[in-house]
C-alpha cells in the first residue's frame, strides 16, 4: 500500500501561503508536478500513491479525477496570483501510469495548465509512460497536445527480473514506444531499475545495452529499495527472494556508469544521464535545485519558497474536497534557515553542477579538503569553489553530506 504521510501542521483550508512565501516568485521558476494515481498492475515493490481500478471500486472514475485536477490548477492559479508567479517552466505527468488517460485527458490538463498559470515557450512537458501504452498514434497526440518529452518505464530488458518487479509490458514494446515517441518528435528518457533480487550482473549489463542501442535523451537507473508495505518487502521478510546487497547494487551502479559513458551518456545528478545539457529534465533539476512547484493530484506534494504541502491521497477523498471548494492538502510544514540550508546540501551535493562552497558553514568547509583527500569529492572542482563528488563519491552520498552536516 502507499507509504503514510510524513507529519506536518494543519493546511488552511482555502490553500493560501504564509505571509512572505509568495514575495520574489518573480525572479524564481516555477514548475507543475500532475500525479495520476490509476495503475493497471500493483507492482511488488511499488509504494506510490497508486491504485488500481479494482482496488478503487465505485471510486475508479478517471473523468472525476480529471475534473478535480482542473479544479486543483485554478486553486493554483488563484493562491499564486498574489505573487505575480513566473510562467510555468516544466511539467511533469506522472503516477501511476499516466498514458491510462486518453492523450486528450491528458492535454486538458496540460491546457489548463498554460491557460491559468502560463507556459514558457521553451518549457519542458513531460509524462511518464508504460511502453505498451505508447503507440504512433498516442505518440502523435501527445506530441500535438504540447508535451515535448516522454519517460518510458524500461525498468529491465530481462523478462525474469520484469517479473520479479511485477512488470507486465512486452520488453519488445520499449524499442517501438521509443521508435514512435521519436518520430512524433518528442524526446526520450528510459527508466531502470537495478539490484532486483535473483538480477545478476549480466542481466543488468544486458538492460544498460539494450537502453543505449534504442540511442534515447536521457538515461535513468536508481536502485532497488524494499518499502515496508509492499509485497516485495513481505517476500523478504518471509525468506522468498533475497533482500538487495549494497555491494551488488554498488558495481551495477559502477556498471551503469561505465556503460552509459561508452555510449555518449554524461551523469549530471547520481541517478542520471544525458545525451548534454539540452537533454538533462529541468524539471527534475527544479527538485534538486530547491525550486518551486505545485503539486496537482492524489497525495502530490508542493514546495513553495520553504513551504511544502501533501495532498491527501485517495481519489475519492481527493475530488470531495475540491467539490466543496477546499484546498487538497492534507497538512505543511514551513521549514526554517537550517532545515533550508541542509536540504541544500542533500541536494546539490548530488549534482555534477556541485555545490557551491560559499553556502557551506564554516565548519563544513574545513571538511571539504578531507573529502577530497579521500577520494570523495572532486579536488579540481574543489578548488574552484564547487563540491562535486566522485564516482567514489556519488556511491557513498550519504557520507559525503554526513561530513559537510557536522553535528
Amino acid at each position: 500500500m502507499p507509504s503514510t504521510f510524513p507529519p506536518g501542521d494543519p493546511a488552511p483550508a482555502d490553500g493560501s501561503l504564509p505571509a512572505g512565501a509568495l514575495e520574489g516568485m518573480p525572479a524564481r521558476t516555477l514548475g507543475v508536478y500532475l500525479h495520476v494515481p490509476f495503475c493497471r498492475v500493483r507492482c511488488g515493490y511499488c509504494d506510490f500513491n497508486t491504485y488500481t481500478l479494482p482496488e478503487l471500486g465505485a471510486d475508479a472514475d478517471t473523468g472525476r479525477y480529471v475534473g478535480a485536477a482542473l479544479a486543483e490548477v485554478d486553486l493554483a492559479g488563484r493562491v499564486l496570483a498574489q505573487g505575480d508567479p513566473p510562467p510555468v517552466s516544466t511539467v511533469f505527468i506522472g503516477g501511476g501510469t499516466p498514458t491510462m488517460l486518453a492523450p486528450a485527458a491528458l492535454g486538458a490538463l496540460l491546457g489548463r495548465v498554460r491557460e491559468v498559470l502560463g507556459l514558457t515557450r521553451d518549457a519542458e512537458v513531460t509524462t511518464e509512460a508504460n511502453p505498451d501504452t505508447v503507440t504512433p498514434r498516442v505518440a502523435e497526440q501527445l506530441a500535438a497536445e504540447g508535451f515535448t518529452r516522454v519517460s518510458i518505464g524500461m525498468q529491465s530488458a530481462v523478462p525474469d527480473v520484469l517479473r520479479t518487479l511485477d512488470r507486465t509490458h512486452d520488453p519488445a514494446n520499449v524499442e517501438r514506444a521509443v521508435a514512435a515517441a521519436r518520430a512524433a518528435g518528442l524526446q526520450v528518457s528510459l527508466d531502470l531499475i537495478y539490484g532486483t533480487p535473483g538480477e545478476s550482473l549480466e542481466d543488468w549489463r544486458t538492460s544498460l545495452e539494450t537502453a543505449v542501442s534504442l540511442d534515447p535523451d536521457h538515461v535513468s537507473a536508481y536502485a532497488l529499495v524494499v518499502e515496508e508495505g509492499t509485497r516485495l518487502a513481505a517476500q523478504v521478510r518471509r525468506g522468498e527472494v533475497p533482500a538487495p546487497q549494497d555491494d551488488d547494487e554498488a558495481d551495477k551502479y559502477e556498471l551503469a556508469d561505465r556503460v552509459l559513458g561508452r555510449g555518449g551518456y554524461h551523469w549530471y545528478e547520481i541517478s542520471n544521464w544525458a545525451r548534454g545539457p539540452e537533454h538533462r529534465c529541468r524539471h527534475n533539476l527544479a527538485y534538486w535545485r530547491g525550486g518551486d512547484w505545485w503539486g496537482i493530484g492524489p497525495g502530490a506534494h508542493s514546495h513553495v519558497a520553504g513551504v511544502r504541502w501533501w495532498n491527501v491521497k485517495h481519489p475519492r477523498a481527493y475530488a470531495d474536497r475540491l467539490a466543496a471548494g477546499l484546498s487538497p492538502a492534507h497538512a505543511r510544514e514551513v521549514l526554517g534557515p537550517e532545515q533550508r540550508h541542509d536540504e541544500t546540501v542533500l541536494l546539490r551535493s548530488r549534482l555534477v553542477e556541485g555545490l557551491p562552497t560559499e553556502l557551506l558553514a564554516a565548519p563544513a568547509r574545513t571538511a571539504v579538503a578531507g573529502l577530497v583527500a579521500d577520494g570523495l569529492v572532486d579536488g579540481r572542482e574543489a578548488l574552484r569553489g564547487r563540491v562535486v563528488p566522485t564516482l567514489r563519491g556519488r556511491l557513498l552520498a550519504d557520507t559525503v553530506v554526513h561530513r559537510l552536516l557536522p553535528g
